[in-house]
């Protein structure tokens, strides 16, 4: 029996509180929907780092990011760590990745064979702060609230750039496959930039929200001196108190993050569309998820960085072979999870 095909498509920084699959009643995302009526959601997923590198390289390893030694997004990751693409190749599959991973260090593929583009992000040590250099340790233009503040409608963006790369390169890869007779079952991971900060878009995705119909955060900004101690260097880190978070800027971020997330549910869709062309649909197994979330604003709150639901909770969507259709899963799962259960299957 020929093993199945996969293909992973990955958001950054996408919160499972902003899809209808997961109770939302804001985001337009029909592709996503779609794809969990004929498959499996995970309504409980969780990530095991509630930050890019870190969580992305448990992902891949199925290991704790402790073990790793993935403690921030300046860390090295080893080479001689084995990952999911390692275990898969021995098993004769293709491995390709498209956008962006946030592997650090020299090694730039991780069992990779081929990688389509570029990353975003840099792959250097320039994450890690000199310690003992005067000054803050952390760039505020790195992490502050500038982004929020600035959200809204751009022409176009650094992220807009490489997201349409990866996609097309995605694409492209898939009907270069298809015309192979003896290719080897493949497993591709497809990773968008979307909808991580600064939250902008185009007047196209912008204009498909009605600013009224924007929600706004269920739990209200804590009083610095209410806050855990975490939460007080999560405020302190992301320089809050020099960015004045209005309802109105407050409501325009939520609508561009909105947004950004119909423009990844439209990649997923061509993605989806070209499997199809290809007549590689009811061959591949499809996974939808996210290295992290977003807090969106609740508690006061931005990005990531904090255990609390907004940023740890993730999408997790497969459909294809041996994945029953509209079923859901409510028990608590997790990014570490993924490998192990893709290697079993």
């Amino acid at each position: 029996m020929r093993q199945p095909n996969i293909l992973l498509v990955m958001a950054d920084q996408l919160t499972a509180g902003a899809l209808p699959a997961y109770g939302n009643t804001v985001a337009k995302t029909p592709h996503i929907d779609a794809l969990g009526a004929r498959g499996t959601v995970f309504s409980n997923n969780y990530c095991n780092f509630p930050i890019c590198a870190p969580s992305r390289a448990s992902m891949l390893t199925g290991q704790y990011a402790t073990r790793v030694a993935a403690y921030d997004n300046g860390c090295d990751f080893p080479s001689s760590t084995p990952t999911l693409m390692h275990h898969l190749r021995l098993e004769g599959y293709r491995t390709i990745l498209a956008g962006k991973m946030h592997f650090i260090g020299p090694d730039q593929l991780h069992g990779f064979e081929e990688r389509l583009t570029t990353d975003i992000y840099p792959s250097d040590f320039s994450w890690t702060p000199d310690w003992d250099a005067p000054g803050p340790p952390v760039s505020a233009a790195r992490m502050s609230l500038g982004g929020v503040v600035e959200s809204g409608i751009c022409v176009r963006s650094l992220q807009q750039d490489y997201d349409e790369e990866v996609a097309y390169a995605a694409n492209r890869k898939l009907f270069e496959m298809a015309r192979d007779p003896d290719r080897a079952p493949f497993f591709m991971t497809v990773s968008f930039t979307h909808p991580h900060n600064p939250f902008v878009t185009t007047r196209e995705y912008w204009d498909r929200y009605d600013p009224a119909d924007i929600d706004m955060p269920a739990v209200a900004p804590i009083p610095f001196d209410q806050q855990d101690g975490r939460s007080q260097r999560h405020h302190l880190l992301t320089r809050a108190d020099e960015h004045a978070i209005t309802p109105d800027r407050l409501r325009n971020a939520r609508h561009a993050y909105y947004a950004m997330t119909s423009y990844i549910d439209d990649k997923l869709g061509q993605l989806m569309a070209t499997l199809e062309a290809c007549d590689l649909a009811r061959d591949t197994i499809v996974i939808f998820t996210a290295d992290h979330g977003e807090m969106l604003g609740e508690r006061g709150m931005w990005f990531k960085m904090c255990m609390f639901e907004g940023a740890v909770r993730v999408p997790l969507v497969i459909a294809g072979p041996g994945w029953p259709a509209g079923a859901q899963v409510t028990r608590n799962t997790s990014l570490i999870d993924l490998a192990p259960t893709i290697l079993a299957r």
